[in-house]
């Protein structure tokens, strides 16, 4: 007996470095952690207060409707309009267990086993590691600092003149591990390439909300035939409570639904309760305030860079992150491993190589999370300062 080929991908090496501070931390070490995107605010006080009285009044958490609660679809719906402007249909708004239950559903019911889906490298791992597991080959743009991360048109031209037609292109904005955002011209060129390319766009967005020069894009804007996937992980500090949702083109809507009944029944009832409060003015506003320790983070990073001798800084539009190339460190450690190894293990700060987001050039390449907060960060620094004085 073997386990499955559809299993064999990558692990995520920041669930192997998580382990390590675990272990470190119950032998007395003290670890600042700057790798997970985990918000250290936690959900919003309305949130929480509504999960509260759910238990206070032993309400009864069953199975929900496949999608999702639909006064939980109607307030992402309105969520919509407010932000962005766009109609969106509650019925097309489909509640999922956090956005990898959204990532598993929509490349199920897009892409048939052997069809080409396209993605920009660096990027999430799990959206090649999914969507390889599933069947789909995976797609590699290069994209680097001369186009800002992120896919073009151009390069999604000469990929299907060199090699074939794609089905897919997984976009990311703001991107993990990058921060970089795509432009409303350019998501539209995107936007209208897949269309013209009977190409299906996922548009990844649960970074939505923490933006520091301007406010995201949402593909809706551009497009109703993109699948759009968001979350209340990242925005609304709630990565455990494993909720996320997609909003999909309308020839997605059934066929989510029926894989939705099947892969999960359906996504935490008590979560989908409590989560209508995430909507409200409280607790918007609880998750904006976050955003001003976020960007103090950032530019206590973005001015200590030369300092440290981190080089080829991605643009931090959005997100939690800083990837940067580890430049000269890399004449004393052999790659971007060893050396968050060497920072880890002497100096008590942990980061992430870029091996897990770039199998290709992420060896010199880190990932430095801003989500634990200012205090963390700079105390963070300091350490990295002191091992590269040493």
């Amino acid at each position: 007996m073997q386990a499955s080929q559809r299993s064999q991908v990558p692990g995520f090496e920041v669930m192997s470095i998580l382990a390590r501070i675990a272990e470190l931390r119950t032998a007395g070490e003290d670890i600042i952690s700057l790798t997970a995107g985990e918000p250290g605010s936690g959900a919003p006080p309305e949130v929480n207060a509504a999960a509260a009285r759910l238990h206070e009044q032993n309400t009864v958490l069953n199975y929900s409707p496949a999608l999702g609660i639909m006064p939980l679809r109607e307030a992402i719906a309105e969520h919509y309009r407010r932000w962005y402007d766009v109609e969106v249909p509650a019925e097309r708004v489909a509640v999922t267990t956090g956005s990898s239950g959204a990532f598993v559903l929509n490349f199920l019911a897009a892409f048939d086993a052997g069809e080409r889906v396209a993605l920009a490298r660096p990027g999430y791992p799990a959206y090649r590691n999914i969507l390889a597991s599933l069947g789909a080959e995976v797609v590699d743009l290069d994209c680097g600092p001369e186009v800002r991360f992120q896919p073009t048109p151009e390069q999604l031209d000469a990929e299907v003149a060199a090699n074939g037609p794609i089905s897919g292109l997984m976009l990311a904005s703001p991107a993990n591990p990058t921060g970089t955002m795509v432009g409303r011209d350019q998501l539209a060129a995107l936007t209208d390439w897949c269309q013209q390319n009977s190409v299906q766009l996922i548009s990844d967005e649960i970074y939505h909300g923490i933006t520091f020069e301007q406010p995201g894009v949402s593909a809706l804007e551009v497009s109703s035939e993109a699948a759009v996937v968001s979350s209340f992980s990242k925005y609304w500090g709630m990565p455990g409570w494993r909720l996320g949702w997609t909003v999909l083109p309308q020839h997605l809507v059934d066929p989510v639904s029926r894989l939705a009944g099947n892969v999960a029944l359906c996504p935490p009832h008590g979560s989908q309760l409590a989560a209508v409060e995430a909507f409200s003015a409280d607790s918007m506003a609880f998750a904006e305030a976050q955003l001003d320790d976020y960007a103090a983070a950032r530019t206590l990073v973005l001015d200590a860079l030369e300092e440290i001798g981190w080089d080829q800084v991605a643009p931090a539009d959005g997100a939690f992150y800083v990837y940067a190339r580890i430049g000269s460190h890399l004449e004393e450690h052999d790659d971007a491993a060893s050396y968050c190894t060497a920072l880890l293990e002497r100096a008590g700060v942990a980061v992430v190589p870029g091996t897990d987001f770039d199998p290709v050039n992420g060896q010199e390449w880190v990932r430095l999370s801003l989500a634990p907060g200012s205090a963390a960060v700079a105390e963070g620094l300091d350490r990295i300062r002191r091992f590269h004085a040493q």
